[in-house]
């Protein structure tokens, strides 16, 4: 009975939170020209029209899955509500898949999109997700982070080494390194 009692007051609390939200936006001409300027800095070959494209879309569509996610509270309140069945989608993993699938479809010739994931190395405990831009050929490392879940669908993006909150690695990377450490977990506790 006490754990539920803890449950429901971290929800409600968490809810209280989300009483500070604010919409996300689109972001400005300027901004998208400066994530533009960004992208085609990556590398002469990057063609400035697809730059300027994924740049708008970059900005503009978590405006698009902010509604269809039915956002209202900060990113954290909105997992809370994710998990607890109240949200069908909304958390990290969900922006970083729409994101990639959106972005997949303009079928770029001089950029490529990659996917990156953050070993919970925070206080919370808890991995993040996030597309990623590189220009063609390059490594995730060498892109820019696109995550309109940290802010709860308006974009903030850094390039992948300068976004210090986070430990991006490549997803395909993340997830063999979590297999192996589970099948050795299975084996310790086999022969233990």
């Amino acid at each position: 009975m006490a754990r539920v009692m803890a449950q429901i007051l971290a929800l409600v609390s968490l809810m209280a939170m989300g009483a500070c939200a604010t919409p996300p936006s689109t972001g400005s001409p300027n901004q998208v020209r400066e994530l533009a300027t960004h992208l085609r800095a990556l590398d002469p070959n990057v063609d400035p029209e697809e730059a300027l494209r994924a740049a708008q879309i970059s900005y503009e569509y978590p405006t698009v899955l902010a509604r269809q996610y039915q956002i209202s509270d900060p990113p954290l309140v909105h997992n809370a509500k994710v998990n607890s069945g109240l949200r069908p989608r909304g958390i990290c993993v969900h922006w970083a898949e729409d994101m990639e699938a959106r972005l997949k479809q303009e079928n770029f010739r001089t950029l490529q999109v990659h996917r990156a994931i953050a070993d919970p190395v925070n206080q919370l405990r808890i991995d993040h997700s996030t597309a990623v831009l590189s220009a063609r050929g390059q490594t995730m490392k060498d892109g820019v982070v696109l995550d309109p879940w940290r802010t709860g669908g308006t974009l903030h993006w850094a390039p992948v080494r300068e976004d210090t909150r986070y430990n991006w690695e490549p997803r395909l990377d993340v997830l063999r390194n979590k297999k192996i450490e589970q099948d050795r977990q299975r084996r310790s506790l086999t022969t233990g």
